[in-house]
């Protein structure tokens, strides 16, 4: 998902300055069967009750594919993240950054995804880096991975709120609240997430399938009326390796947000020791040509000597303006809708992400073991899925109260996703950089299995590249929220994320003295090596 910053408009909207980054199925409302312990098997390490698995072989490879595609809302990145990029930095070298940032994300799942073979938990960076680096570190990086993934979900709620209360606008004449909205959308989300996890795939899959197909046919048409003809302007080295080239890969690392989660859903794919790292290689590569050629598509759109000043004029209206200029109405109609269902996949894969590991903490007894509790009926982990709904509701009441007086339409977007969103990219950046030293903590004990590429050279430049990225992250974090010199929030929204890192490697530090027996099954969860 591709965070934003700054101001931002949605379809129907300009701004000179902005710029953007069933229920009575299973487990739903008519489930009567209560939270329960699903029929699978369950373990104990001795600590606490034992906690149920869950629902497993539902998912495979082209499902899991779609799933983690869903996450990076591959419309929401084209329209809103794209010119986003090419405004705040005013370089032209954003197609190139999704290839250079595709390979070093490459290049960590080659290590990710052998690893995922060995370690079957729905906890991922949680497990890995547990057994990688240690619990204490796995702990913390736990407690920082929940902070950043329910900021992501989170903040993703205030975009979708605007967005639909400006569709409702345009197309109904009706004036409803982005707070009515992003309850909407909390409610559908919540429903869905405690419905059969297949239920959730088959619907991201429909959803993200046109996503592809609307920015396609936006590709097609941008090149074949490109008004200053085809170049390899975008891709070219001079475009990106000048000074903002941090700015630029902080930027579009985003977009990528959401591809590790393969790993996630191991203990419920059809076979665990290959699905997981089969299908976050495919997505890897998917999103990086994809942005690639998409933003290289939008550069020969609009122009190379024009593009930079269109996306800081229209923003995220960029991508719908020149649609409404070369498509027909009713194909920039559905377009502006599904910018809308995009950002409604990405709350769902956000939300499934929180709720399994909220699940995988419970089963540890790292949190409270009742968020290890699943539906008897549709095998969700709905306990956990109920603690992210209530997490997202406070929070939406919280900006809601805050931007009550506020008369600007913006105020979701400007506060809420793009405060929460970079702050949710700030985290996972860093969890993934501590993952992939984690990988090779952990592989050397494989050393018979895979290579020394597998288990050392591709991780090693995969944590040398990511830890560039956080960095880069770090220096531009004022950029990235919108705001031209370091604010409160540039150092608070950071804190936000580590403090609790550092509270879980304390608490694991107690644990190993005052309870060894709960301290020595932390991580262990669905693992099998």
């Amino acid at each position: 998902m591709s965070a934003a910053t700054g101001n931002s408009h949605g379809p129907g909207q300009s701004s000179s300055s902005g710029h953007a980054g069933g229920a009575g199925g299973p487990g739903g409302p008519g489930d009567r069967s209560g939270i329960g312990h699903s029929n699978g098997p369950v373990r104990s390490h001795g600590h606490g009750p034992a906690a149920a698995s869950l629902d497993a072989r539902r998912i495979g490879t082209p499902a899991l594919v779609f799933m983690i595609i869903a996450a990076s809302a591959p419309l929401t990145v084209a329209a809103g993240g794209l010119p986003s990029n090419f405004a705040v930095t005013g370089l032209l070298g954003i197609p190139l950054s999704f290839i250079i940032l595709g390979v070093i994300l490459i290049l960590f799942a080659i290590g990710y995804g052998a690893m995922s073979q060995h370690v079957h938990n729905a906890g991922a960076f949680f497990a890995y880096i547990a057994k990688g680096l240690g619990k204490r570190i796995g702990v913390g990086a736990a407690l920082t991975a929940l902070m950043s993934y329910n900021a992501m979900q989170i903040g993703i709620v205030g975009m979708f709120g605007f967005v639909f209360s400006s569709l409702l606008n345009s197309f109904f004449g009706l004036t409803v609240s982005w707070v009515v909205c992003a309850l909407i959308g909390w409610v559908v989300v919540g429903l869905m997430g405690i419905a059969r996890v297949d239920f959730s795939a088959k619907i991201l899959g429909i959803i993200v399938t046109t996503e592809f197909l609307v920015v396609v046919i936006y590709d097609v048409i941008g090149l074949s009326n490109s008004p200053e003809g085809l170049s390899t302007a975008g891709f070219a080295p001079g475009d990106l390796f000048v000074p903002g080239i941090g700015a630029v890969l902080a930027f579009s690392i985003a977009a990528f947000m959401g591809f590790e989660s393969g790993a996630i859903y191991n203990e419920e794919v059809k076979d665990p020791k290959r699905t997981a790292g089969r299908a976050t290689i495919i997505a890897v590569c998917l999103i990086a040509v994809f942005y690639a050629f998409s933003g290289w598509a939008m550069v020969m759109a609009e122009g190379p000597s024009q593009l930079v000043p269109r996306a800081q004029e229209l923003g995220p209206d960029l991508m719908f303006a020149y649609l409404g200029e070369h498509a027909p109405v009713w194909f920039v109609d559905l377009a502006n809708l599904l910018f809308l269902t995009s950002l409604l996949a990405a709350l769902v894969a956000f939300h499934n992400i929180v709720a399994r590991y909220f699940f995988a903490l419970g089963r540890d007894s790292v949190l409270p073991s009742f968020l290890a509790r699943t539906s008897r009926r549709s095998g969700a982990p709905v306990a956990g899925s109920l603690t992210q709904s209530a997490l997202a509701l406070i929070v939406i009441l919280v900006f809601a109260a805050a931007g009550a007086s506020s008369t600007d339409p913006l105020f979701p977007v400007v506060t809420l996703f793009t405060w929460l969103t970079n702050m949710g990219a700030f985290g996972l950046v860093l969890l993934m950089a501590l993952t992939a030293l984690a990988v090779i903590g952990f592989l050397r004990t494989q050393r018979a299995e895979y290579s020394t590429w597998v288990r050392l050279i591709a991780p090693g430049i995969a944590a040398i590249g990511l830890f560039v990225l956080f960095f880069a992250i770090v220096a531009n974090f004022d950029v990235l929220i919108g705001t031209t010199e370091p604010t409160v929030l540039s150092w608070l929204l950071p804190l936000l994320v580590l403090v609790p890192g550092l509270i879980g490697t304390l608490w694991a530090f107690w644990l190993r003295g005052s309870r060894p027996e709960l301290y020595a099954g932390i991580g262990s969860g669905g693992s099998l090596g």
